[in-house]
Protein backbone atom coordinates (compact mmCIF):
# COMPACT_ATOMS: atom_id res chain seq x y z
CA UNK A 1 0.00 0.00 0.00
CA UNK A 2 2.65 2.34 1.13
CA UNK A 3 4.23 1.77 -2.73
CA UNK A 4 0.87 2.64 -4.06
CA UNK A 5 0.72 5.83 -2.43
CA UNK A 6 4.31 6.86 -3.38
CA UNK A 7 4.18 6.19 -6.79
CA UNK A 8 0.89 8.18 -7.45
CA UNK A 9 2.16 10.75 -5.35
CA UNK A 10 5.22 10.77 -7.23
CA UNK A 11 2.77 11.14 -10.58
CA UNK A 12 1.41 14.36 -9.29
CA UNK A 13 4.52 15.75 -8.28
CA UNK A 14 6.27 14.81 -11.52
CA UNK A 15 3.08 16.52 -13.18
CA UNK A 16 3.01 19.03 -11.49
CA UNK A 17 6.38 20.22 -12.10
CA UNK A 18 5.97 19.28 -15.86
CA UNK A 19 2.96 21.99 -16.03
CA UNK A 20 5.10 24.55 -13.78
CA UNK A 21 7.60 24.27 -16.03
CA UNK A 22 5.36 24.63 -19.11
CA UNK A 23 2.62 27.30 -18.15
CA UNK A 24 3.11 28.48 -14.62
CA UNK A 25 1.01 27.71 -11.65
CA UNK A 26 -2.11 27.30 -13.97
CA UNK A 27 0.27 24.79 -15.60
CA UNK A 28 1.25 23.10 -12.43
CA UNK A 29 -2.49 22.24 -11.45
CA UNK A 30 -3.24 21.17 -14.85
CA UNK A 31 -0.21 18.79 -15.23
CA UNK A 32 -1.25 17.03 -11.90
CA UNK A 33 -4.67 16.42 -12.62
CA UNK A 34 -3.66 14.71 -15.84
CA UNK A 35 -1.04 12.84 -13.93
CA UNK A 36 -3.95 11.99 -12.01
CA UNK A 37 -5.76 10.35 -14.48
CA UNK A 38 -2.60 8.56 -16.11
CA UNK A 39 -1.91 6.98 -13.36
CA UNK A 40 -5.59 6.01 -13.03
CA UNK A 41 -5.86 4.63 -16.21
CA UNK A 42 -2.72 2.78 -15.39
CA UNK A 43 -3.89 1.33 -12.05
CA UNK A 44 -7.44 0.33 -13.85
CA UNK A 45 -5.52 -2.04 -17.19
CA UNK A 46 -3.25 -3.47 -14.02
CA UNK A 47 -6.37 -4.26 -12.31
CA UNK A 48 -7.90 -5.48 -15.60
CA UNK A 49 -4.94 -7.82 -16.00
CA UNK A 50 -5.95 -9.65 -12.51
CA UNK A 51 -9.72 -9.34 -13.12
CA UNK A 52 -9.27 -11.07 -16.36
CA UNK A 53 -6.80 -13.66 -15.01
CA UNK A 54 -9.36 -14.41 -12.21
CA UNK A 55 -12.11 -15.31 -14.31
CA UNK A 56 -9.90 -17.54 -16.38
CA UNK A 57 -8.48 -18.88 -13.25
CA UNK A 58 -5.43 -20.92 -15.01
CA UNK A 59 -2.40 -20.48 -12.68
CA UNK A 60 0.43 -20.66 -15.46
CA UNK A 61 -1.76 -17.13 -16.69
CA UNK A 62 -1.14 -15.69 -13.88
CA UNK A 63 0.29 -11.90 -14.40
CA UNK A 64 3.57 -10.79 -12.93
CA UNK A 65 2.93 -7.19 -11.24
CA UNK A 66 4.29 -5.37 -8.07
CA UNK A 67 2.19 -3.42 -5.61
CA UNK A 68 -0.79 -3.90 -4.67
CA UNK A 69 -2.30 -5.77 -7.30
CA UNK A 70 0.22 -7.66 -7.75
CA UNK A 71 -0.18 -8.82 -3.77
CA UNK A 72 -4.02 -9.48 -5.05
CA UNK A 73 -2.31 -12.04 -7.81
CA UNK A 74 0.15 -13.61 -5.49
CA UNK A 75 -2.70 -14.26 -2.87
CA UNK A 76 -5.13 -15.62 -5.53
CA UNK A 77 -2.43 -17.98 -7.14
CA UNK A 78 -1.73 -19.06 -3.94
CA UNK A 79 -5.31 -19.87 -3.12
CA UNK A 80 -6.00 -21.29 -6.09
CA UNK A 81 -3.12 -23.39 -5.91
CA UNK A 82 -4.54 -24.88 -2.24
CA UNK A 83 -8.07 -25.54 -3.98
CA UNK A 84 -6.62 -27.76 -6.88
CA UNK A 85 -4.43 -29.29 -4.58
CA UNK A 86 -7.87 -29.86 -2.50
CA UNK A 87 -9.49 -30.64 -5.30
CA UNK A 88 -6.92 -33.39 -6.52
CA UNK A 89 -6.74 -34.79 -3.13
CA UNK A 90 -10.41 -35.42 -2.95
CA UNK A 91 -10.41 -37.00 -6.44
CA UNK A 92 -8.05 -39.06 -5.41
CA UNK A 93 -9.85 -40.02 -2.15
CA UNK A 94 -12.86 -40.78 -4.06
CA UNK A 95 -11.16 -43.12 -6.67
CA UNK A 96 -9.50 -44.99 -3.74
CA UNK A 97 -12.95 -45.40 -2.48
CA UNK A 98 -14.19 -46.25 -5.82
CA UNK A 99 -11.31 -48.92 -6.45
CA UNK A 100 -11.71 -50.71 -3.54
CA UNK A 101 -15.80 -51.13 -3.58
CA UNK A 102 -14.44 -52.33 -7.20
CA UNK A 103 -12.13 -55.02 -5.72
CA UNK A 104 -15.44 -55.63 -3.00
CA UNK A 105 -16.44 -59.46 -3.04
CA UNK A 106 -19.97 -57.93 -3.59
CA UNK A 107 -22.19 -56.23 -6.03
CA UNK A 108 -22.29 -52.38 -5.69
CA UNK A 109 -24.74 -49.82 -7.07
CA UNK A 110 -25.35 -46.05 -6.82
CA UNK A 111 -28.66 -44.80 -7.36
CA UNK A 112 -29.91 -40.76 -7.89
CA UNK A 113 -33.15 -40.02 -6.62
CA UNK A 114 -34.75 -40.97 -9.74
CA UNK A 115 -33.46 -45.39 -9.41
CA UNK A 116 -31.37 -44.40 -12.00
CA UNK A 117 -27.91 -45.86 -11.82
CA UNK A 118 -24.96 -43.22 -11.24
CA UNK A 119 -22.11 -45.53 -10.53
CA UNK A 120 -21.95 -49.65 -10.34
CA UNK A 121 -19.15 -51.93 -9.48
CA UNK A 122 -18.03 -55.20 -11.55
CA UNK A 123 -19.47 -57.59 -9.44
CA UNK A 124 -22.89 -56.05 -9.48
CA UNK A 125 -23.04 -55.78 -13.46
CA UNK A 126 -21.86 -59.74 -13.99
CA UNK A 127 -24.78 -60.07 -11.04
CA UNK A 128 -27.66 -57.85 -12.97
CA UNK A 129 -26.28 -58.30 -16.86
CA UNK A 130 -25.41 -54.77 -16.67
CA UNK A 131 -23.03 -52.65 -19.48
CA UNK A 132 -21.44 -50.05 -17.34
CA UNK A 133 -21.53 -47.67 -20.50
CA UNK A 134 -25.11 -48.20 -22.16
CA UNK A 135 -26.60 -48.41 -19.10
CA UNK A 136 -25.85 -45.47 -16.91
CA UNK A 137 -28.24 -43.32 -15.88
CA UNK A 138 -30.93 -46.14 -16.80
CA UNK A 139 -33.93 -46.87 -14.26
CA UNK A 140 -32.65 -49.95 -12.03
CA UNK A 141 -36.38 -50.69 -12.08
CA UNK A 142 -36.15 -50.81 -16.36
CA UNK A 143 -33.16 -53.05 -15.75
CA UNK A 144 -33.81 -55.39 -13.34
CA UNK A 145 -37.29 -57.21 -14.29
CA UNK A 146 -38.02 -60.35 -11.47
CA UNK A 147 -40.63 -60.31 -9.94
CA UNK A 148 -39.47 -60.65 -6.40
CA UNK A 149 -36.96 -57.56 -7.04
CA UNK A 150 -39.90 -55.44 -8.65
CA UNK A 151 -42.28 -55.96 -5.70
CA UNK A 152 -39.65 -55.59 -3.20
CA UNK A 153 -38.92 -52.14 -4.97
CA UNK A 154 -42.22 -50.92 -5.93
CA UNK A 155 -42.79 -51.60 -1.30
CA UNK A 156 -40.04 -49.46 -0.38
CA UNK A 157 -39.76 -51.31 2.38
CA UNK A 158 -35.65 -52.03 2.47
CA UNK A 159 -35.52 -53.08 5.98
CA UNK A 160 -34.81 -56.02 4.90
CA UNK A 161 -33.03 -58.05 1.54
CA UNK A 162 -34.88 -60.33 -0.84
CA UNK A 163 -33.69 -63.25 -2.46
CA UNK A 164 -33.59 -63.59 -6.04
CA UNK A 165 -32.28 -65.68 -9.36
CA UNK A 166 -29.67 -64.20 -10.71
CA UNK A 167 -29.89 -63.06 -14.50
CA UNK A 168 -27.24 -65.85 -15.50
CA UNK A 169 -29.37 -68.79 -13.09
CA UNK A 170 -29.77 -71.86 -15.00
CA UNK A 171 -31.36 -75.13 -13.65
CA UNK A 172 -28.30 -76.59 -14.34
CA UNK A 173 -25.95 -73.94 -12.65
CA UNK A 174 -28.19 -72.11 -10.31
CA UNK A 175 -26.91 -68.44 -8.78
CA UNK A 176 -28.82 -66.95 -5.95
CA UNK A 177 -28.66 -63.08 -4.97
CA UNK A 178 -29.51 -61.46 -1.86
CA UNK A 179 -30.52 -57.57 -2.91
CA UNK A 180 -30.63 -55.10 -0.51
CA UNK A 181 -31.25 -50.92 -1.12
CA UNK A 182 -30.38 -48.47 2.09
CA UNK A 183 -31.46 -45.31 1.73
CA UNK A 184 -29.00 -42.29 1.99
CA UNK A 185 -29.04 -38.23 1.00
CA UNK A 186 -31.77 -36.81 -0.24
CA UNK A 187 -33.66 -39.57 -2.02
CA UNK A 188 -30.64 -41.65 -3.24
CA UNK A 189 -30.16 -45.42 -2.39
CA UNK A 190 -27.44 -47.93 -2.16
CA UNK A 191 -27.91 -51.10 -3.82
CA UNK A 192 -25.59 -54.07 -2.37
CA UNK A 193 -25.99 -57.31 -4.00
CA UNK A 194 -24.61 -60.67 -2.60
CA UNK A 195 -23.89 -64.05 -3.97
CA UNK A 196 -25.50 -66.42 -1.76
CA UNK A 197 -25.72 -69.67 -4.10
CA UNK A 198 -23.04 -71.33 -1.90
CA UNK A 199 -24.48 -70.47 1.42
CA UNK A 200 -28.18 -71.89 0.13
CA UNK A 201 -26.12 -74.76 -1.03
CA UNK A 202 -24.94 -75.52 2.14
CA UNK A 203 -27.84 -75.06 4.22
CA UNK A 204 -29.54 -77.75 1.85
CA UNK A 205 -26.50 -79.90 1.92
CA UNK A 206 -26.66 -79.19 5.99
CA UNK A 207 -30.65 -79.87 6.03
CA UNK A 208 -29.97 -83.25 3.73
CA UNK A 209 -27.15 -84.74 6.45
CA UNK A 210 -29.09 -84.20 9.02
CA UNK A 211 -32.28 -85.63 7.33
CA UNK A 212 -30.34 -88.49 5.90
CA UNK A 213 -28.27 -89.32 9.50
CA UNK A 214 -31.56 -89.55 10.73
CA UNK A 215 -32.77 -91.63 8.52
CA UNK A 216 -30.06 -93.92 8.58
CA UNK A 217 -30.15 -94.22 12.74
CA UNK A 218 -33.98 -94.11 12.74
CA UNK A 219 -34.57 -97.64 10.39
CA UNK A 220 -32.39 -99.49 12.70
CA UNK A 221 -33.22 -97.89 15.82
CA UNK A 222 -37.16 -98.89 15.50
CA UNK A 223 -36.37 -102.32 14.55
CA UNK A 224 -34.22 -102.89 17.58
CA UNK A 225 -36.98 -101.16 19.49
CA UNK A 226 -39.63 -103.85 18.11
CA UNK A 227 -37.19 -106.90 18.60
CA UNK A 228 -36.47 -105.42 22.55
CA UNK A 229 -39.92 -105.19 23.11
CA UNK A 230 -40.93 -108.80 21.52
CA UNK A 231 -38.02 -110.30 23.82
CA UNK A 232 -40.01 -108.74 26.41
CA UNK A 233 -43.45 -109.41 26.21
CA UNK A 234 -43.48 -112.56 24.33
CA UNK A 235 -42.19 -116.29 25.38
CA UNK A 236 -40.02 -117.36 22.36
CA UNK A 237 -38.57 -120.36 21.62
CA UNK A 238 -34.60 -120.39 21.76
CA UNK A 239 -34.14 -120.58 18.35
CA UNK A 240 -36.28 -117.72 17.40
CA UNK A 241 -34.86 -115.50 20.35
CA UNK A 242 -30.86 -116.24 18.50
CA UNK A 243 -32.85 -115.81 15.40
CA UNK A 244 -34.12 -111.86 16.76
CA UNK A 245 -30.53 -111.39 18.65
CA UNK A 246 -28.48 -111.95 15.74
CA UNK A 247 -30.75 -110.01 13.53
CA UNK A 248 -30.20 -106.79 16.74
CA UNK A 249 -26.42 -107.28 16.42
CA UNK A 250 -26.99 -106.69 12.81
CA UNK A 251 -28.59 -103.55 12.96
CA UNK A 252 -26.71 -102.38 16.01
CA UNK A 253 -23.16 -102.97 13.83
CA UNK A 254 -25.08 -101.14 10.99
CA UNK A 255 -25.37 -98.11 13.51
CA UNK A 256 -21.74 -98.56 14.64
CA UNK A 257 -20.69 -98.27 10.67
CA UNK A 258 -22.45 -95.46 10.24
CA UNK A 259 -21.28 -93.36 13.23
CA UNK A 260 -17.64 -94.67 12.17
CA UNK A 261 -17.98 -93.24 9.35
CA UNK A 262 -19.11 -89.87 10.56
CA UNK A 263 -16.22 -90.02 13.20
CA UNK A 264 -13.92 -90.91 9.99
CA UNK A 265 -14.97 -87.88 8.29
CA UNK A 266 -14.76 -85.38 10.76
CA UNK A 267 -11.05 -86.59 11.78
CA UNK A 268 -10.39 -86.35 8.18
CA UNK A 269 -11.68 -82.83 7.68
CA UNK A 270 -10.10 -81.48 10.90
CA UNK A 271 -6.55 -83.15 10.79
CA UNK A 272 -3.34 -81.68 8.97
CA UNK A 273 -2.43 -83.03 5.93
CA UNK A 274 -0.32 -85.71 5.30
CA UNK A 275 3.39 -84.79 4.50
CA UNK A 276 6.07 -86.55 2.66
CA UNK A 277 7.79 -88.42 5.40
CA UNK A 278 5.68 -91.53 5.70
CA UNK A 279 6.56 -93.63 2.46
CA UNK A 280 4.75 -97.20 2.35
CA UNK A 281 5.46 -99.81 -0.40
CA UNK A 282 2.23 -99.51 -3.25
CA UNK A 283 2.69 -103.94 -3.16
CA UNK A 284 1.96 -104.03 0.36
CA UNK A 285 -1.34 -101.68 0.03
CA UNK A 286 -2.25 -103.34 -3.02
CA UNK A 287 -1.64 -106.74 -0.88
CA UNK A 288 -3.81 -105.90 2.44
CA UNK A 289 -6.70 -104.61 -1.00
CA UNK A 290 -6.51 -108.20 -2.68
CA UNK A 291 -6.76 -109.96 0.85
CA UNK A 292 -9.64 -107.90 2.14
CA UNK A 293 -11.27 -108.21 -1.38
CA UNK A 294 -10.79 -112.12 -1.23
CA UNK A 295 -12.45 -112.09 2.10
CA UNK A 296 -15.16 -110.35 1.17
CA UNK A 297 -16.27 -111.99 -2.01
CA UNK A 298 -16.36 -115.23 -0.04
CA UNK A 299 -18.52 -113.95 2.37
CA UNK A 300 -20.95 -112.18 0.02
CA UNK A 301 -20.79 -115.02 -2.80
CA UNK A 302 -24.04 -117.42 -2.74
CA UNK A 303 -23.02 -121.13 -1.48
CA UNK A 304 -24.27 -122.28 -5.06
CA UNK A 305 -22.29 -119.67 -7.06
CA UNK A 306 -18.74 -119.26 -7.28
CA UNK A 307 -17.14 -116.16 -6.30
CA UNK A 308 -15.97 -113.24 -7.98
CA UNK A 309 -12.92 -113.47 -10.73
CA UNK A 310 -10.27 -111.29 -8.59
CA UNK A 311 -7.58 -110.27 -11.07
CA UNK A 312 -4.23 -108.23 -9.07
CA UNK A 313 -0.96 -107.62 -10.18
CA UNK A 314 1.43 -110.16 -9.60
CA UNK A 315 3.71 -110.45 -6.63
CA UNK A 316 6.91 -109.55 -8.96
CA UNK A 317 5.11 -106.65 -10.44
CA UNK A 318 4.26 -105.38 -6.46
CA UNK A 319 7.73 -105.67 -5.24
CA UNK A 320 8.47 -103.08 -8.35
CA UNK A 321 5.96 -100.68 -7.69
CA UNK A 322 7.79 -98.21 -5.92
CA UNK A 323 6.40 -96.22 -2.55
CA UNK A 324 4.09 -93.70 -1.80
CA UNK A 325 4.00 -90.98 0.68
CA UNK A 326 0.92 -90.34 2.77
CA UNK A 327 -1.12 -91.67 5.77
CA UNK A 328 -0.52 -95.35 5.36
CA UNK A 329 -4.09 -96.07 7.03
CA UNK A 330 -5.67 -93.34 4.99
CA UNK A 331 -4.09 -94.42 1.69
CA UNK A 332 -5.31 -98.75 2.88
CA UNK A 333 -8.95 -97.43 3.42
CA UNK A 334 -9.45 -95.55 0.43
CA UNK A 335 -8.15 -98.20 -1.90
CA UNK A 336 -9.69 -101.11 -0.17
CA UNK A 337 -12.98 -98.86 0.17
CA UNK A 338 -13.09 -99.03 -3.98
CA UNK A 339 -12.06 -102.83 -3.93
CA UNK A 340 -14.96 -103.06 -1.94
CA UNK A 341 -17.46 -101.27 -3.60
CA UNK A 342 -16.24 -103.23 -6.77
CA UNK A 343 -16.77 -106.68 -5.11
CA UNK A 344 -20.14 -105.80 -3.19
CA UNK A 345 -22.01 -104.04 -6.48
CA UNK A 346 -20.69 -106.76 -8.89
CA UNK A 347 -22.51 -110.46 -8.79
CA UNK A 348 -20.97 -113.18 -8.43
CA UNK A 349 -18.58 -115.07 -10.66
CA UNK A 350 -18.52 -110.76 -11.97
CA UNK A 351 -14.35 -109.80 -12.95
CA UNK A 352 -13.08 -107.33 -11.21
CA UNK A 353 -9.47 -106.33 -12.20
CA UNK A 354 -7.07 -103.95 -10.55
CA UNK A 355 -4.54 -102.33 -11.71
CA UNK A 356 -1.44 -100.17 -10.90
CA UNK A 357 0.69 -98.55 -13.94
CA UNK A 358 2.60 -94.69 -13.80
CA UNK A 359 2.24 -92.28 -16.82
CA UNK A 360 4.16 -89.65 -18.98
CA UNK A 361 4.41 -87.16 -15.89
CA UNK A 362 5.56 -89.67 -13.63
CA UNK A 363 2.72 -89.81 -11.42
CA UNK A 364 0.72 -93.13 -11.02
CA UNK A 365 -3.12 -94.51 -11.63
CA UNK A 366 -4.93 -97.31 -9.23
CA UNK A 367 -8.11 -98.66 -11.40
CA UNK A 368 -10.44 -100.86 -10.38
CA UNK A 369 -12.64 -102.17 -13.22
CA UNK A 370 -15.93 -104.15 -12.79
CA UNK A 371 -18.28 -106.28 -14.74
CA UNK A 372 -21.14 -104.75 -12.68
CA UNK A 373 -24.50 -103.36 -13.31
CA UNK A 374 -23.03 -100.03 -13.75
CA UNK A 375 -23.61 -96.24 -13.50
CA UNK A 376 -26.32 -93.53 -15.26
CA UNK A 377 -24.15 -90.79 -16.09
CA UNK A 378 -26.86 -88.79 -14.10
CA UNK A 379 -25.68 -90.48 -10.44
CA UNK A 380 -21.69 -89.88 -11.26
CA UNK A 381 -21.14 -86.08 -10.25
CA UNK A 382 -22.80 -87.32 -6.70
CA UNK A 383 -21.47 -89.94 -5.80
CA UNK A 384 -19.13 -89.02 -3.61
CA UNK A 385 -21.62 -87.16 -1.67
CA UNK A 386 -22.99 -88.23 1.91
CA UNK A 387 -24.96 -90.71 1.95
CA UNK A 388 -25.58 -90.42 -1.42
CA UNK A 389 -26.79 -94.05 -2.95
CA UNK A 390 -28.04 -94.87 -6.35
CA UNK A 391 -29.62 -97.75 -5.39
CA UNK A 392 -30.79 -97.80 -2.21
CA UNK A 393 -32.32 -101.22 -1.55
CA UNK A 394 -29.18 -102.44 -3.00
CA UNK A 395 -26.63 -101.07 -0.85
CA UNK A 396 -28.23 -102.37 2.40
CA UNK A 397 -28.22 -105.31 1.40
CA UNK A 398 -24.42 -105.58 0.50
CA UNK A 399 -23.88 -103.39 4.15
CA UNK A 400 -23.42 -100.41 2.47
CA UNK A 401 -23.28 -96.70 4.69
CA UNK A 402 -23.45 -94.16 2.04
CA UNK A 403 -20.43 -92.89 3.43
CA UNK A 404 -17.88 -94.79 2.17
CA UNK A 405 -16.83 -92.92 -1.54
CA UNK A 406 -17.36 -89.33 0.47
CA UNK A 407 -14.37 -90.73 2.88
CA UNK A 408 -12.22 -92.11 -0.51
CA UNK A 409 -13.15 -88.42 -1.93
CA UNK A 410 -11.38 -86.86 1.21
CA UNK A 411 -8.65 -88.81 1.67
CA UNK A 412 -7.62 -88.20 -1.96
CA UNK A 413 -7.92 -84.64 -1.72
CA UNK A 414 -5.26 -84.80 1.12
CA UNK A 415 -3.21 -86.73 -1.01
CA UNK A 416 -3.20 -84.63 -3.83
CA UNK A 417 -4.80 -87.14 -5.70
CA UNK A 418 -8.02 -87.07 -8.07
CA UNK A 419 -11.08 -89.82 -8.20
CA UNK A 420 -12.16 -90.32 -11.86
CA UNK A 421 -15.39 -92.24 -12.30
CA UNK A 422 -16.15 -93.64 -16.07
CA UNK A 423 -19.04 -96.04 -16.06
CA UNK A 424 -21.61 -97.25 -18.86
CA UNK A 425 -24.75 -99.12 -17.68
CA UNK A 426 -24.64 -102.75 -17.93
CA UNK A 427 -21.40 -102.96 -18.88
CA UNK A 428 -19.58 -101.83 -15.38
CA UNK A 429 -17.10 -99.53 -14.14
CA UNK A 430 -13.69 -98.18 -13.70
CA UNK A 431 -12.42 -96.45 -10.32
CA UNK A 432 -8.99 -94.59 -11.66
CA UNK A 433 -7.19 -92.53 -9.06
CA UNK A 434 -4.47 -90.38 -10.10
CA UNK A 435 -1.61 -89.84 -7.62
CA UNK A 436 0.71 -86.87 -8.63
CA UNK A 437 4.60 -88.00 -9.07
CA UNK A 438 5.87 -85.26 -5.68
CA UNK A 439 4.78 -88.72 -3.74
CA UNK A 440 6.35 -91.84 -5.71
CA UNK A 441 9.22 -92.55 -5.48
CA UNK A 442 11.19 -95.96 -6.44
CA UNK A 443 11.82 -98.53 -3.90
CA UNK A 444 14.72 -98.18 -1.68
CA UNK A 445 15.44 -94.73 -2.71
CA UNK A 446 17.54 -92.69 0.03
CA UNK A 447 17.95 -89.00 -0.15
CA UNK A 448 20.80 -87.41 -0.23
CA UNK A 449 20.03 -84.04 -0.06
CA UNK A 450 18.87 -83.71 -3.48
CA UNK A 451 15.40 -85.22 -4.45
CA UNK A 452 16.06 -86.60 -8.33
CA UNK A 453 13.59 -86.98 -11.14
CA UNK A 454 11.47 -89.70 -10.83
CA UNK A 455 11.34 -91.86 -13.94
CA UNK A 456 8.62 -94.11 -15.15
CA UNK A 457 9.25 -97.80 -13.10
Amino acid sequence: MFFRVMVFLCCQLAGGLLGWWQMGPWGAAVGAAVAIWVWFTWDMLRGTRVVRWLRQGELAQAPRLHGLWGEVSDRARRLLRQMQGQVQESEQRLQEVLSALQASPNGVIFLNAAGCIEWSNQIAAAHFGIDLERDLLQSIGNLVRHPDFSAYYAARDFSSAVVMAGRYSTPACPVRLSVQLHPYGQGRCLLLSRDVTALEQAEVMRRDFVANVSHEIRTPLTVLSGFVETLQTLSLAPEEEKRYLALMAQQAARMQSVVQGLLTLSRLEGSPLPGLTEWTPVGQLLRACEDEARALSALLAPASQRVHVLQFPSLQALQGMGEIAGAQTELQSALSNLVGNAVRYTPASGSITVTWTRDAQGGAVFAVADTGPGIDPVHIARLTERFYRVDRSRSRETGGTGLGLAIVKHVLQRHGAVLQIDSVPGKGSVFSVCFPASRLRPTGWKADGVVPTLTAL
